[in-house]
């Protein structure tokens, strides 16, 4: 079974820092793609970035491209976001997923996802 746990969520001004973290567990994790998704109030949930450790793929939404990092700890199952020059509209709860294929984690379709981190930036 697929268990994912987000961590490193907050207030934070704008232009500052935040890393979130995403704990793995129940499945194999080299062969699956991990993603976070943010879902801001009144919005649809939108892909941030995603990675697959295996074939060293990544993906990035436009908006975060440039301000936020995705990488991968194997050694702890872990999947870390490094997200900087935060602005407002990156305030959402963020959201990690995981699974085995790259495509549909970009279609929004995974085998698992978190319980989600509250990101707020303040202007």
């Amino acid at each position: 079974e697929v268990q994912l746990v987000e961590s490193g969520g907050g207030l934070v001004q704008a232009g500052g820092s935040l890393r979130l973290s995403c704990a793995a567990s129940g499945f194999t994790f080299d062969d699956y793609a991990i993603g976070w998704f943010r879902q801001a109030p009144g919005k649809e949930r939108e892909g941030v970035s995603h990675i697959r450790k295996s074939g060293g793929s990544t993906y990035y939404a436009d908006s975060v491209k440039g301000r936020f990092t995705i990488y991968s700890d194997n050694a702890k199952n872990t999947v870390y976001l490094q997200m900087n020059s935060l602005k407002p509209e990156d305030t959402a709860v963020y959201y990690c997923a995981a699974d085995r294929s790259m495509l549909r984690l970009r279609l929004g379709v995974a085998d698992g996802w978190g319980q989600g981190t509250q990101v707020t930036v303040s202007s």
